[in-house]
Formats: C-alpha cells, sequence, structure tokens
C-alpha cells in the first residue's frame, strides 16, 4: 500500500464518481470546505433539493389541492417515481416498497403484522447493544401485549472477549431457538461497531425454521448490497436521512414482501391512504388494501418531502448503485489500511478498530476505540474541521460516503489523527 498523498490524489483523478461532490452542499467555515464523514447520522444536502421542493410548492400554489391530478408530475404518481429507483437500492421489487412515515412508527406498524406470538412460539431474537429506538420499540411492543420484556427477547451478545457478534453466533441461536422463536429481527449494520450481518444467511437460517424475519436498515441501506426479495426476507424498514441524503427527520420507507401483499389473514394497522386505489374516493367502511406494499400505507403522503428524496435518489440512478458501492468499499478499504498503518507507528495500541475488516462485514462507516485521550482526539478533530461522531464511553465513528468524500479527505483525516495523537502523548 502506498500512504502519499500523491496516491490519495492519484485514486481521485481516477475516480469515476468524482463530478458528484459539486451535486452537495458541503458545509464551510471561513470560507473553506470541512471533511464531513458524517453521511451514517445526515447526508449532506444535494444541491438540487431546493428546486425539487420548490417545484411543489409552485404547483400548491398553482394548483392546490388539484396538484395530486394535475401538473406535470402529479403528486399521485409520486410514490411510483421514488419507489423504483428504492427498489434498486434494497433489492426489492418495486411493487414490494412503500415510502412512508418515520422508521420507528413504521418497525410498529409491521410488528402489528408479522410478530404473531403463539403460546410455545413467542420469542423475538435481536442483537446486543442495537440502535435505542430498536429496543424501545420491542420493548414496548411487548408491554403493549401484556408480556415481560426479559421473557420475550433473546438478544446475542459478543463472545467473551470480542466486540462484535459473529454471523455464526446468531445462525446457531436461531437454530437452538427454533421451536420458540416467532421473530429474528436484525439491524443490517450496527450503528456502534459498523459491523454489516450476514443477511442473506441469517435470512435463509430463519426461513428454514419456518421464523419470520425482518430487518432495521437504517445503517445499510444506500450504504451495502442488499437483495431483500430474492433473500426472501419478510420485511425490513430504513430512514432515508442517512446515506440516501433525503434531509432531517426524511420520509422513511418499508419492504414487504410481495408474498404478504394479498394474503388476508395478515394482521395490519390500516388507514385510508392504503384502501384499494380505484376505490379509495368512494369513501366506504370495509378495509381493502391496495394490493402491494403500498397496502400499509395509513396516511395521505407528505409531498415535500417526498420531494426531498427524489431529488438524491435521482443522484443514485444518475451515478448508478453498482459503482457507488465500489468506491465505497475501496475508500473503507483504504481508511482501514491507513489507522492500521497509523497504530504501527505509534507507541502502543492507541486505535482498536472495532468494525471488521472483511469487505464482506462492513459498509462506509469505521469505528474506532480509543485507548487513550478520545474525547481529547475527538474535540481536535472537531477543530481541525473534520465531522465525525462521538459514542460514549470511547468510540470515534467516521463514514467517508462515495457521494460527496474523496481519497484525499481520507488522507488528510488520517494525518489529523497522527498529528493529535503524538501530540496527546
Amino acid at each position: 500500500m502506498d500512504y502519499s498523498l500523491d496516491y490519495a490524489k492519484s485514486l481521485d483523478d481516477a475516480d469515476a464518481l468524482k463530478k458528484f461532490r459539486s451535486r452537495f452542499r458541503i458545509p464551510e467555515r471561513d470560507g473553506r470546505q470541512q471533511i464531513y464523514f458524517l453521511g451514517n447520522s445526515l447526508g449532506l444536502q444535494p444541491v438540487s433539493t431546493a428546486s425539487y421542493i420548490n417545484r411543489v410548492l409552485d404547483e400548491w400554489a398553482k394548483f392546490g389541492v388539484e396538484g395530486f391530478f394535475e401538473g406535470d408530475e402529479p403528486w399521485m404518481s409520486m410514490h411510483d417515481r421514488i419507489a423504483n429507483p428504492m427498489a434498486n437500492i434494497v433489492g426489492a421489487l418495486p411493487a414490494e416498497i412503500v415510502v412512508m412515515n418515520s422508521l420507528t412508527v413504521n418497525l410498529h406498524l409491521l410488528m402489528a403484522s408479522f410478530y404473531q406470538p403463539t403460546a410455545k412460539r413467542f420469542k423475538i431474537l435481536c442483537e446486543a447493544k442495537a440502535f435505542p429506538s430498536d429496543q424501545y420499540m420491542l420493548e414496548s411492543l411487548c408491554r403493549y401485549l401484556r408480556m415481560d420484556p426479559n421473557d420475550v427477547l433473546i438478544e446475542v451478545h459478543p463472545a467473551a472477549g470480542q466486540t462484535t457478534i459473529s454471523n455464526r453466533q446468531i445462525t446457531d441461536a436461531i437454530t437452538h431457538h427454533a421451536n420458540e422463536l416467532a421473530l429474528v429481527f436484525i439491524g443490517g449494520v450496527n450503528y456502534y461497531t459498523g459491523q454489516l450481518f450476514d443477511l442473506k444467511e441469517i435470512t435463509r437460517v430463519a426461513r428454514e425454521h419456518d421464523v419470520k424475519v425482518g430487518f432495521d436498515l437504517a445503517h445499510a441501506a444506500g450504504n451495502v448490497p442488499l437483495q431483500l426479495h430474492e433473500w426472501d426476507t419478510d420485511f425490513a424498514c430504513w430512514c432515508n436521512y442517512k446515506y440516501l441524503n433525503a434531509g432531517p427527520g426524511a420520509v422513511a420507507a418499508a419492504f414487504i414482501h410481495e408474498r404478504y401483499h394479498c394474503d388476508s389473514n395478515i394482521n395490519r394497522l390500516a388507514g385510508w391512504w392504503g384502501y384499494d386505489k380505484a376505490t379509495r374516493f368512494k369513501m366506504q367502511k370495509g378495509f381493502v388494501a391496495v394490493p402491494t406494499a403500498e397496502g400499509w400505507s395509513v396516511s395521505t403522503p407528505p409531498i415535500l418531502l417526498f420531494a426531498a428524496l427524489q431529488a438524491s435518489l435521482d443522484i443514485f440512478e444518475e451515478a448508478g448503485f453498482d459503482a457507488i458501492l465500489k468506491k465505497g468499499a475501496d475508500m473503507s478499504g483504504y481508511l482501514l489500511a491507513l489507522l492500521e498503518n497509523l497504530n504501527e507507528r505509534l507507541p502502543g495500541s492507541q486505535i482498536e478498530i472495532l468494525t471488521p475488516y472483511a469487505a464482506t462485514e462492513h459498509g462506509c462507516q469505521i469505528s474506532m476505540l480509543m485507548h487513550r485521550q478520545g474525547r481529547q482526539v475527538f474535540e481536535a478533530l472537531s477543530a481541525k474541521g473534520i465531522f465525525a461522531d462521538w459514542r460514549e464511553p470511547n468510540v470515534i465513528r467516521v463514514a467517508p460516503v462515495p457521494l460527496y468524500n474523496s481519497f484525499v479527505e481520507i488522507h488528510q483525516f488520517v494525518g489529523v489523527m497522527q498529528d493529535v495523537l503524538r501530540q496527546a502523548n
């Protein structure tokens, strides 16, 4: 590996996606662009977002409610325009995508459909230290059903001395508890360590034992390869404000496998926007679902939020998702190599990489456990104009993303880390 700045520049020169950086608004300080490595928390704003939103505002002003049906791009067809590129990103059929609500709201809605406990099979298998919203959602679900979370939830923990959970631990736990499991629910990429789980194998083992399986893909959608339909996953939910750049509090999305779309036996918490489109405006009693994932919609869609999401998805389509994934893998691999080299040159072991090194076990995010002066290092990075992320008690998370970050930025980041760590010692 060449660790020089010139090599980083050569990688940027050869980058087929480098032109897309100018499509995003990079935070500046004193007229200088900062290094933004927080796409795992909130993606940057596409330059085009304002025009997409303003178009909707203009249509609202011109047509009023008739904007749903009039104009060059009627709002009634807007869901289709964003579901199609979204399906490509998560490996689904367009009919298996519904864009609605927020992530945790969608999880609650889909738990009503896919968590159906019986006297014998009522347990939920999940990873330990999942994102807090997932934990709270599962705990409150149990209590709502008058069940004790301690009796229902089976958490898979890292083995002694390990910081991540092996995929084998998860699949072995599914097999071991299969006779009492009603659901397997896993976060695709662990928010703390950046570990990508083998979702294909987890699905295969769960389905083999007739256990339903769902995923929280908040840190996975737009970041790692997904093939939800092909894997036979039952359901998944994700937000769109991280790698998909749809803005703070953006509208979320869900995947529901097509085998459930016309299943009259499945439970759902229904709303009028999920009613059969042909007869929706007859306002009749008795719910008749749209025979797609849109049958899980509950409310009139947030068109302004749809517009913000479409601005980003149009960039994804233009860039090509396979190319985005390749560059993301190249960037994270480069960052890991530089950090490993830095650690070798520093006295003692100061940085412990929590994220698995294998390319198939992580996305853009790299999590660093700081053994000394962690908070001091983080504050020094911030002072140098680097957007990173702090997680208690001593973890720094960074995520160079392919659409707007560069290899030179990665090199600069590691250089600042080196200077700060040497000064701290």
